[in-house]
């Protein structure tokens, strides 16, 4: 029996207008076609996505749209976390942010985990999936099942030929800019240690990875360099070139046909991946031969 609360002496009743009912018996019906409320994982996968800005500017606030646009795509929650920048906090900050980032999504319940980002924040999500990896073999810390990069910052040496070749057609990066951010990134640390350029480091026992570059940025070879070295160590890696494209071009969703297929490229591959089925192909690119046109 539901009590009268109109009776009781501190309470103001409100009776229902005529025009809300229709309203309510709408959005009841809406309401009942929903799914039902997910308030947790129960051994799920999940992405940890990891923004790009040179190690030096960003937020996952910034980038939530970005990542809820890979989220529905691979109908799995993405995690945007926010890592420590440099000057401010310099290497290896990010890096050990971008680990514990991982870590606490393995200990909420998420035992598949992919590992996403762009620019910086791509060569930060193979270092931390390189160290997961290791991690899982060491101390039982669950293994990436996968990284997904786009435009990754590689090597802050930054001894790829495209820096020099491809400058004349990127409008966004330049090597002065890329040599600013290292410096207040690296201070006086070594460019080619593995935990600030993963193409330094040991390429064993990786999960399958996918990439996107624009054939007209500099970080070109940043990619198919890493790609390269990953297809000989014998693991998966899956490198797509676009013709035309700059920088983190992905982004552009709402400009370019290239950016909405790139993004569905990465959802079909990160739900296979969550769903553990791991694709061994390794799938050719324009130019693999290390060729700058």
């Amino acid at each position: 029996m539901i009590a009268d609360v109109s009776a009781s002496p501190y309470t103001t009743y409100h009776f229902e207008h005529s025009a809300d009912r229709a309203a309510m018996l709408e959005m009841r019906a809406m309401i009942a076609l929903q799914p039902p409320v997910d308030f947790g994982p129960l051994g799920g996968g999940a992405i940890l996505y990891l923004h790009g800005g040179a190690y030096v500017v960003g937020s996952a606030q910034a980038y939530r749209h970005f990542a809820g646009q890979i989220a529905a795509r691979a109908k799995a929650p993405a995690f945007v976390t926010d890592y420590r920048l440099a000057p401010e906090r310099p290497f290896p900050a990010a890096v050990e942010d971008a680990d514990a980032a991982y870590r606490g999504l393995s200990v909420g319940g998420f035992h598949h985990i992919a590992v996403a980002g762009d620019s910086a924040g791509g060569g930060l999500a193979l270092i931390t999936t390189r160290k997961m990896a290791q991690a899982a073999r060491d101390r039982g810390t669950p293994a990436p099942v996968a990284a997904c990069v786009m435009s990754p910052w590689t090597d802050l040496a930054l001894t790829g030929g495209s820096i020099a070749a491809r400058a004349k057609h990127d409008p966004l990066l330049t090597r002065d800019a890329l040599e600013h951010a290292q410096h207040l990134y690296l201070g006086q640390a070594d460019a080619s240690d593995p935990c600030a350029s993963p193409l330094y480091d040991n390429f064993t026992g990786l999960p399958p990875i996918l990439l996107h570059v624009g054939e007209d940025e500099i970080l070109l070879d940043d990619t198919r360099r890493y790609a390269d070295l990953v297809a000989k160590s014998g693991s998966s890696t899956e490198l797509h070139v676009w013709q035309g494209m700059v920088h983190v071009f992905p982004s552009n969703l709402a400009l370019l046909q290239a950016a909405r297929e790139a993004l569905d490229i990465t959802g079909e591959f990160l739900r296979a991946v969550l769903a553990g089925k791991r694709s061994s192909t390794l799938v050719p690119s324009p130019h693999s031969n290390g060729e700058t046109p």
